[in-house]
């Protein structure tokens, strides 16, 4: 049977949740081949393996922390290389979106990014993208090389599918341009305990409507009783209520959670680009005529600091 690769997208060994949403949708095409680069390979085998990996191709090497980007597509390369695969798959971030960029040049492949599905068809992979604000579906098919497919997390359901994942030692030679880059120097993330954004499968947004930086705390509320990740509108990001990193829209994270809870936002068609593909969504607005509106699948018009700490409450209430 063809093979698959599909980058790994860990720290230090624990894979993340798309990596595991990515080898399931692998597995529609072909067996999956995993490319763990950096530390803990060891680690991450088991878990890469009970969904679906037939083989971990593992790296290490300094110039994967010490420089940008260039030594993970060499190193990449490397595995095309190896294996001949039928399609490429990348989890859909900034760094995979350029690792994937850079490989696809370098093989002379076609590359879709930002796919939110992927099937197998008569002339090859067929991937669909949401455009035009996630308003129409669009499917294409790479005609020139090997696939190369950024996905979108929360695109696909992780499926354990027990497979060998026998870890091979991937050889990598760096290419001159792989140390023209340097990192100077790193600073750990301040930890929230709450889930990554772009990755959670709750969502709970705030917009112009809380008012203040003290007054999310009752977004926060909410998302920390349903276990969510906190988003915020672009306006509320402006305004210094929360961080650019929380922002969901079309200049901030795309984000495409099972749930999606947006509290005093307008929904302009910038957020709702960002957000649009939610599998459910949920808005609390006392403006009726709101355009966010126009998408939701429930709404509550009314005012957010009486519904969302009512809501809050009767989740933990629930929960016991």
């Amino acid at each position: 049977m063809t093979e698959v690769l599909v980058l790994v997208d860990h720290e230090n060994g624990t894979v993340r949740k798309p990596t595991l949403e990515l080898l399931t949708l692998a597995r529609r095409l072909g067996d999956p081949v995993a490319v763990h680069l950096g530390p803990g390979a060891d680690i991450a085998a088991p878990v890469l393996a009970e969904h679906g990996a037939t083989r971990v191709l593992a790296a290490d090497a300094p110039e994967f922390a010490d420089y940008h980007l260039v030594p993970k597509v060499d190193a990449l390369q490397a595995a095309f290389d190896a294996v001949g695969p039928a399609a490429v798959l990348v989890p859909s971030s900034g760094e995979g979106k350029e690792i994937a960029a850079r490989l696809a040049l370098r093989t002379g492949s076609g590359l879709v990014t930002d796919a939110v599905d992927i099937a197998p068809g008569d002339d090859g992979p067929v991937t669909t993208q949401s455009a035009f604000a996630a308003a129409y579906s669009t499917t294409s098919r790479v005609t020139r090389g090997v696939p190369v497919v950024t996905v979108k997390p929360n695109s696909a359901t992780p499926e354990a599918a027990p497979a060998a994942g026998t870890v091979e030692e991937l050889a990598v030679t760096f290419g001159p341009l792989a140390t023209g880059t340097a990192v100077v120097s790193r600073a750990p993330r301040e930890s929230t305990g709450r889930p990554e954004l772009a990755e959670a499968a709750i969502v709970v947004s705030g917009g112009r409507g809380v008012g203040s930086a003290e007054s999310f705390s009752v977004i926060e509320d909410l998302a920390d009783a349903l276990g969510a990740a906190v988003g915020a509108s672009r306006a509320a990001v402006d305004a210094g209520w929360y961080p650019h990193a929380h922002q969901v829209g079309q200049t901030g994270k795309t984000v495409s959670p099972q749930l999606y809870l947006a509290a005093g936002i307008s929904g302009a068609i910038q957020h709702r680009a960002g957000m649009q593909t939610s599998k459910t969504i949920v808005a609390v607005n006392k403006d009726a005529e709101a355009p966010i509106f126009e998408l939701v699948d429930y709404g509550v018009v009314g005012d957010l600091f009486a519904v969302v700490p009512a809501l809050t409450e009767e989740i933990k209430a629930r929960k016991g």
